[in-house]
């Protein structure tokens, strides 16, 4: 009984040194990988000469203009990318990052039915978004485009009042990670 009692008091202290031992090696592991910019834990890639970024006013072009989510839009837009990256905004022409675009959708369509009748409705949003980099004159272009439901009983703009946080933070976030995340 003696013998078991003291195996089982000397694994302790092994067990502990191992923990820490593994636990220093992945702190060591961490510092190595933040120190050497291998991973960065934001997934914002932007090469180190980009300093600058100019963000034009987003447009609306659709067939049919909700006046606020343009100004909002961009708006959300220069904040996002001012909070989460190190670029400084600039409204030169010669700023590294240039970013355009225009709403180029806002439409509602049926999207669900019951008892012949329109259940659910849709608003469909797209952005159209024009990035070009100074640096190596190139210029991309992409579509951004999320779907809102909402229940049919509301009218458009009961809709726009609830849908309208959730409308921005996916589209800021969408056009966001398509600049930066490479996503």
């Amino acid at each position: 009984m003696k013998n078991k009692l003291l195996y089982s008091s000397s694994l302790l202290p092994l067990t502990w040194y191992f923990v820490f031992r593994t636990s220093f090696f992945m702190l060591l592991l961490s510092l190595l990988f933040i120190s050497c910019k291998v991973y960065s834990f934001k997934d914002v890639t932007i090469p180190p000469e980009v300093k600058t970024i100019k963000i034009g006013f987003i447009e609306n072009k659709a067939r049919y203009v909700n006046p606020q989510l343009s100004p909002r839009l961009t708006d959300r837009l220069q904040q996002k990318i001012n909070n989460q990256t190190r670029l400084t905004r600039t409204t030169s022409d010669d700023a590294h990052y240039q970013v355009n675009g225009y709403i180029s959708q806002y439409d509602v369509s049926t999207a669900g039915i019951s008892n012949q009748q329109a259940a659910t409705n849709r608003l469909t949003v797209g952005v159209h978004i024009v990035f070009r980099n100074t640096l190596i004159d190139s210029t991309q272009q992409f579509d951004v485009s999320r779907n809102f439901d909402f229940s049919a009983n509301l009218s458009l703009q009961q809709a726009e009042g609830t849908l309208s946080e959730e409308i921005l933070r996916n589209l800021t976030d969408e056009i966001f990670n398509r600049l930066f995340s490479n996503w």
